[in-house]
């Protein structure tokens, strides 16, 4: 079965180029099979008059940890290490990960296929353990929703108090030693989970769901399981998701820990590579932009995030200057509050007018665009198949609604993509070239009721999140004195307004 769109303004790009044609796209098999104004439907073909509307490659949302996805709103702003005592409990006791993994997959998975994000790479964390029904029930809310993903173990197997500097030192020997009991998974279970999320989801749904790779962190795992991971990335050419340089206080562990910086010690270690997706990269100085753009890594940039957590500015214009490709993300719905790409792509195209006071430094729209949909695909490692609309790409189409207030009246198409349009002008969402959106109603969950059953779960589970916040307050005072201990320390750059 085919299906042609017609009367859409169709957004074609060439770089940092943008612009629209009147034309007319025909899918088949999920794929774009033409793109023509002379187009006349075949006998039997459906046909989507789309006038009015402009058609746009799905947006893709290059970094997000779906398991965070039931607690948006719970917590003030608060630094990255404290926040993740919150987020990611050291202390925290198992559950049941195979409905409540599927449910809250969904939560996200839903509103970001209704304001057109197609693609996601999910960085998902076990909590405190992964296992495969977690890792089957992420996969399939993915394939069930309708949406294109990538999904990676996201987890740390070394003690709590030896990933972060001066922790082991402020620690009482009691928590030490609770820490010391709590499960951690060896190289070799985790690998034998990458084995089975390899063999049973990577090319499923026709090739919709895929693998990729996370160390969580180069100092969060074992030097072997670092490895590891960046020879199977090498040979199955899978995205590697790294955190790296988030915070100064990373910073400062470096130069405590490995006595250089973390990008210099991912880069030693083989980690570091084509195929890298280096996460937020805040704290990375000149050197390590050059390491970065010599191993063809890609940053992860999350700007609505960095804000939320004071993790500081990012060097954007050094990024590009350096010849780092970047592209964007929203991170956590914890730290981020939603899943909304558009707000993250004002959010960048703002924050970084602050760092320095000659505006021809500052991000243009289309470069936000490009790093959306050029390097976003690069990232998530399909490349040329996604975020583009031309013939042989896969069918992953957005129309948008031109009258509507964001585009109205319409004078520069990327500048109000970027700074004026919220996503509440998409209307229909196609992915691989079925439509999971129409006029704004998903079509592959009963919406109502799977916001009822969510809510009945976060209601079972509110007493072991009880438990895990009380051991997370108890911990809070010794990560406060290790983050201010840090910050106190000068490392030769400045990333905030401090």
């Amino acid at each position: 079965m085919t299906e042609l769109i017609t009367g859409a303004d169709v957004l074609r790009q060439d770089g940092q180029r943008f612009w629209t044609e009147r034309t007319r796209i025909r899918v088949a098999d999920g794929t774009i099979a033409e793109i023509a104004p002379d187009l006349v439907p075949h006998p039997g073909e459906t046909v989507t008059a789309a006038d009015g509307m402009l058609a746009m490659p799905g947006l893709v949302n290059a970094h997000f940890h779906s398991p965070a996805n039931l607690m948006k709103g719970t917590l003030d702003a608060l630094p990255l290490e404290v926040f993740m005592l919150y987020e990611v409990p050291p202390l925290a006791a198992p559950v049941d990960q195979k409905r409540l993994g599927y449910l809250r997959t969904l939560v996200a998975a839903v509103e970001m296929l209704k304001l057109g994000v197609t693609t996601i790479m999910d960085d998902a964390f076990h909590v405190p353990t992964a296992t495969v029904e977690g890792v089957d029930a992420i996969c399939s809310a993915y394939r069930d929703v309708g949406m294109r993903a990538r999904v990676a173990i996201d987890q740390p197997n070394v003690v709590e108090y030896e990933k972060y500097p001066f922790l082991k030192e402020l620690l009482p020997d009691a928590l030490k030693q609770r820490m010391d009991a709590m499960p951690r998974q060896s190289d070799e279970e985790l690998l034998e989970l990458y084995a089975h999320l390899c063999s049973a989801w990577d090319g499923a749904a026709g090739g919709r769901i895929g693998a990729a790779l996370s160390c969580s962190a180069p100092q969060r795992v074992t030097v072997p399981y670092l490895h590891a991971l960046a020879r199977l990335s090498e040979e199955r050419r899978l995205p590697f998701n790294i955190h790296i340089l988030e915070t100064k206080l990373q910073r400062v562990l470096g130069e405590e820990k490995y006595g250089r910086s973390l990008v210099r010690y991912t880069a030693d270690e083989g980690a570091l590579g084509r195929h890298t997706v280096m996460i937020h990269g805040i704290w990375i100085d000149r050197d390590d932009m050059e390491l970065v753009a010599r191993s063809g890594a890609t940053i992860a940039h999350n700007p609505v995030c960095n804000l939320r957590l004071g993790s500081g500015i990012a060097p954007f214009r050094a990024w590009r200057d350096a010849g780092c490709p970047v592209c964007l993300g929203t991170d956590e719905l914890i730290a981020d509050d939603s899943a909304n790409l558009w707000a993250a792509m004002k959010a960048a195209g703002l924050v970084h007018t602050l760092a320095d006071p000659d505006w021809r430094t500052w991000p243009t729209a289309t470069e936000i665009l490009e790093a959306m949909w050029t390097d976003g695909a690069r990232a998530v490692g399909w490349d040329g198949a996604i975020g583009r609309l031309a013939p042989g790409a896969r069918a992953d189409i957005v129309l948008v609604d031109l009258d509507t207030m964001a585009f109205t009246p319409l004078n520069d198409l990327p500048r109000q993509l970027v700074y004026c349009e919220n996503g509440s002008s998409v209307r229909d969402v196609m992915v691989d070239g079925r439509w999971v959106v129409r006029d704004g109603k998903l079509l592959t969950f009963d919406e109502k009721a799977l916001r009822r059953e969510i809510r009945g779960v976060c209601a079972s589970f509110a007493g072991q999140r009880e438990a895990a916040d009380a051991a997370a307050r108890e911990l809070e005072p010794y990560y406060r004195e290790m983050v201010l201990r840090a910050h106190a320390r000068d490392v030769g750059m400045r990333r905030r307004l401090d």
